[in-house]
């Protein structure tokens, strides 16, 4: 029997899982913690990686110790501190910030398909990873990713592209993150052996 199933995400011990969906074949590394996010189908996250207000598409390689989405602290106001907006912790008869809450929410950051995160990288709100891009580890992503590039450093910037203009146009157009589960079993061993040329000559549609 397989580990990782359609019908129900693999949870290692002492996850952290709020208001996020998490789809078929979806793995989550022991210590993680999800907050109001998605990991579509496929995509995984290894030991301690902290996701917050993003959306993952799918088949996405998350490294351990990875931050994605961190939050920030009202850095226009006289103060940084919890005080301001957890303020129910700290005093009697007085509500918390939710119009600050709700504007963390909404600065999403979007992983998309095939996409790698390396070791303890860091990718910040409202920042696009592009379909097949790699982060390198320990990076610190301001800026939105282009498709299969590969970026490193603090903060981060390309280094290469995967592959040629042309063939990331190809690869983006045939989606192969959407075959059935049944078609990618099938393929597998093409998948594994055949040159990205080959591959997209043997499948692509005509």
């Amino acid at each position: 029997m397989t580990k990782l199933r359609a019908n129900a995400p693999y949870l290692h011990a002492d996850c952290a899982i709020t208001e996020s969906h998490l789809g078929r074949y979806v793995e989550i590394g022991q210590g993680s913690r999800i907050t109001h996010s998605t990991l579509d189908d496929y995509s995984y996250c290894d030991r301690y990686s902290d996701i917050a207000n993003t959306s993952v598409g799918k088949f996405s390689n998350i490294a351990s110790f990875t931050r994605i989405g961190p939050t920030d602290h009202p850095m226009d106001k006289a103060s940084l501190h919890h005080f301001l907006y957890r303020s129910e912790d700290y005093f009697e008869n007085v509500e918390n910030d939710q119009a600050f809450f709700e504007h963390r929410k909404s600065r999403r950051a979007t992983i998309g398909h095939d996409t790698w995160i390396g070791h303890a990288a860091i990718v910040r709100p409202e920042v696009t990873i592009g379909h097949g891009a790699i982060v390198a580890s320990n990076a610190v992503v301001t800026k939105d990713v282009a498709p299969y590039t590969i970026v490193a450093g603090i903060p981060a910037k390309p280094i290469r592209a995967r592959f040629s203009h042309t063939i990331t146009e190809r690869l983006i157009s045939f989606a192969w993150w959407d075959w059935p589960h049944d078609v990618l079993r099938i393929r597998l061993g093409d998948f594994r052996t055949l040159s990205i040329d080959a591959f997209l000559e043997k499948y692509e549609s005509p």
